[in-house]
């Protein structure tokens, strides 16, 4: 393995020395222990520290630990994961994986489970340091392969941690090989309406050594497409959408974070597919040796939304939701009138469950075109991308 610079260290995943240290330290946290609880509610949690201090590596946290964790989620909380595009992921190259954002936790974690029943290695993950609220957060996430995204910066200092940042990623495509995973926008796409932001882009061509072109294509950007079925986080998006609307100055709390991580990980998804587009590598190659950054990034931006609206896998609920807020039948091949009224039902269940005091009925209404929307966006991007040439 090849050892981390460094430069580094405070971003980067713990290393195998710094490994079992780490791991030590997760089983004495009371934080930690309340967490697996929480999510395994029958555990014997002394047995559980037990396994966790027979493990050596990285790998075998990830292969003994993390795998069987995962496969439990996916078999109690979705109907099937799936993955199409393989053809696309060459596996003696490293890539820059860029996928569009649902879950906060399981985007990444569900994307590295198909892979390696594809008998590929999984990804380093990047994950925000907003969401890394305690010491033992911080700790679990890097021995589980994650590097650290800082946010919330003065601009001197954001722009130090940009250049930090894209030097990794660009250190792990070509001096590691390992292949990483990042969403295309800080935080979640509220509406569905998945965009990428070009500063991510631009922050990629930051390191390299070369021009912002060369850059890019160093990190072999391979968009990928995931699509919910169900969102078990709408009702919470629907909820923030009205609290926003009501205060603009409105922002979440920490425990708002923790709840949606929580939410996101044990309520029920549905079916969920992968969708791996083609590496944008070859396109932006194809860009004058001249282009300006803005010009790279832009591109780029644009390839990457294309292969990503393309990729959706469209459910039912996608096609109920366009016909209900364009007030059409365009799609009713692909549903029947129960799985409409099916539709209507689950989508006020979860409003119900918003816990915001004296809602008028004007705002439910509000809340249920945002749900709609959500459900309908997906559908609405992929048939502009189907009509659209790159």
């Amino acid at each position: 393995m090849k050892m981390t610079p460094d430069e580094f260290k405070d971003i980067a995943p713990y290393e195998d020395r710094e490994f079992l240290e780490k791991l030590s330290d997760l089983t004495k946290e009371p934080g930690f222990e309340h967490a697996v609880r929480f999510i395994m509610p029958n555990v014997d949690f002394d047995q559980f520290c037990q396994q966790l201090k027979s493990v050596k590596s990285t790998d075998e946290f990830q292969m003994l630990v993390m795998y069987p964790f995962l496969r439990k989620i996916a078999e109690s909380t979705t109907s099937g994961i799936t993955i199409s595009g393989m053809e696309n992921y060459d596996k003696h190259l490293s890539y820059t994986i860029i996928t569009n954002h649902r879950d906060i936790v399981l985007d990444a974690s569900f994307l590295n489970m198909v892979l390696v029943d594809n008998g590929l290695p999984t990804t380093e993950i990047a994950i925000g340091d907003n969401l890394l609220i305690y010491d033992w957060i911080n700790d679990l996430v890097r021995v589980n392969k994650s590097f650290i995204v800082r946010r919330n910066l003065g601009v001197k200092e954001a722009l130090v941690a940009a250049r930090q940042l894209s030097a990794y990623i660009h250190f792990c495509i070509s001096t590691k090989h390992d292949s990483v995973w990042i969403a295309q926008r800080e935080g979640r796409a509220k509406d569905s309406n998945d965009k990428t932001q070009e500063s991510l882009i631009k922050m990629l061509a930051l390191a390299g050594g070369d021009s912002a072109r060369a850059n890019i294509e160093a990190v072999n950007l391979l968009p990928c497409a995931i699509s919910y079925e169900y969102d078990p986080n709408d009702y919470l998006k629907a909820r923030e959408f009205l609290l926003r609307r009501r205060n603009p100055d409105f922002k979440k709390t920490q425990r708002d974070d923790l709840f949606s991580m929580e939410t996101g990980l044990l309520g029920f998804k549905g079916h969920v597919h992968y969708t791996l587009g083609r590496c944008i590598t070859p396109q932006i190659a194809g860009m004058p040796a001249e282009a300006d950054r803005n010009a790279v990034a832009a591109e780029a931006a644009r390839l990457i939304d294309h292969e990503i609206h393309s990729g959706y896998m469209i459910y039912p609920i996608n096609y109920i939701a366009y016909d209900h807020i364009n007030n059409s039948t365009e799609f009713a091949k692909h549903y029947t009138p129960e799985q409409v009224q099916q539709v209507s039902e689950y989508i006020n269940s979860q409003l119900r469950k918003v816990d915001v005091a004296d809602i008028t009925p004007e705002e439910y209404d509000f809340m249920l075109d945002a749900v709609y929307n959500m459900y309908a966006n997906p559908l609405k991007n992929k048939l502009v991308a189907l009509e659209t040439e790159v």
